[in-house]
């Protein structure tokens, strides 16, 4: 039913209800060596405040250090956190959109009691020109708080696609009110096409002695393109909290097309029926250069209840993600297809 297949022999390694941190500091650097999930544009938001005022910045790319550069120079008027003492303690806070898992967040340092604060600081970031053309720029000001209940005071959205790159002055631009497309995650990244299937120890007579988690990546649709040609894509996939050579694989390269059909079938064993409530399988969509690949979105297959008792970034399954694996768990010996949306690790 496939091109090709890939087969792994896949020990899960179990922690216990109620770890000792001596006797299994082998199975905790493990967990805490996966990246874990970048924190929404808006996490940690505590405040109540409209927003207001402005921010003047400018934005440039450094051809030869192939270097994107927002200088931020400076906000004025902008809202009162804290009334009873008049004041707020403003920072500006930039992400590149939808890749913020990939580019991470960058940040001006805080100015304390000013709603007209001066920063003068280049915010930096290493990208090249044709990624960076198919990014938003989020630009957001936050009020700093010391127990960590930061406030939103505004922000402005950037297209790069679209913006003046002749343009290196500093202009001053109205902060907003929230983006509903970023608070809603709506960045459409593609949709993955896959069947999986759990096959309990025994169930087909002697065999397998273990049981097997089978995961069968068929196409992949409406990726980002990132150059003219279209796309170079292939999929890797882990099951988390393993990240080593031994639980890794990955498709072939499919060139210049940004409808990739992979058609290839993954066999993880090892498994018990119990482990798959704390078991996660990854699934990401790379785009294949010389250099550097880059990352285009991916899937979170598990229940999302954490790891042996262990919250662990990386169990965020979305809904729809845990309900497939559930459905998987509930039909042994079944494939359950699924078309599911790529996102933000």
């Amino acid at each position: 039913e496939s091109d090709t297949a890939s087969e792994i022999s896949f020990q899960f390694n179990k922690h216990k209800k109620t770890p000792s941190i001596g006797s299994h500091s082998s199975d905790m650097a493990s967990v805490s060596s996966v990246s874990g999930s970048v924190l929404s544009v808006y996490s940690g938001d505590f405040g109540s405040v409209d927003a207001q005022g402005a921010v003047e910045f400018a934005l440039d790319y450094d051809e030869k250090n192939r270097e994107f550069q927002v200088h931020v120079s400076q906000c004025k008027d902008l809202a009162v956190v804290d009334e009873k003492k008049g004041r707020s303690d403003p920072y500006v806070k930039t992400y590149l959109l939808p890749d913020k898992a990939k580019m991470g967040k960058r940040k001006t340092s805080v100015k304390k009691r000013t709603v007209n604060p001066i920063y003068n600081e280049v915010l930096r970031y290493k990208i090249e020109k044709m990624v960076l053309l198919i990014q938003k720029l989020n630009l957001s000001v936050w009020h700093n708080d010391p127990l960590g209940r930061n406030s939103f005071l505004g922000e402005i959205e950037v297209d790069l696609a679209s913006w003046d790159w002749s343009n290196r002055k500093l202009n001053w631009y109205p902060l907003k009110p929230r983006s509903l497309s970023a608070v809603n995650g709506a960045y459409h990244r593609g949709v993955m096409n896959l069947s999986i299937k759990y096959v309990p120890p025994g169930s087909l007579g002697k065999n397998p002695p273990s049981g097997e988690v089978h995961v069968w990546v068929k196409d992949v649709r409406d990726l980002l393109q990132l150059r003219p040609s279209g796309v170079d894509s292939f999929v890797k996939c882990y099951v988390l909290p393993d990240t080593s050579k031994k639980s890794y694989q990955k498709t072939r390269i499919i060139k210049r097309d940004t409808n990739p059909v992979f058609n290839h079938t993954i066999v993880y064993d090892g498994f018990h029926t119990e482990d798959l409530k704390d078991a996660c399988v990854e699934l990401t969509v790379w785009d294949h250069e010389k250099l550097t690949n880059h990352f285009l979105g991916g899937i979170r297959l598990g229940l999302g209840t954490g790891n042996y008792g262990i919250s662990v970034d990386w169990m965020d399954s979305t809904q729809e993600e845990a309900a497939f694996w559930q459905e998987m768990m509930l039909a042994a010996n079944e494939w359950i297809e699924g078309l599911l949306p790529l996102r933000s690790l």
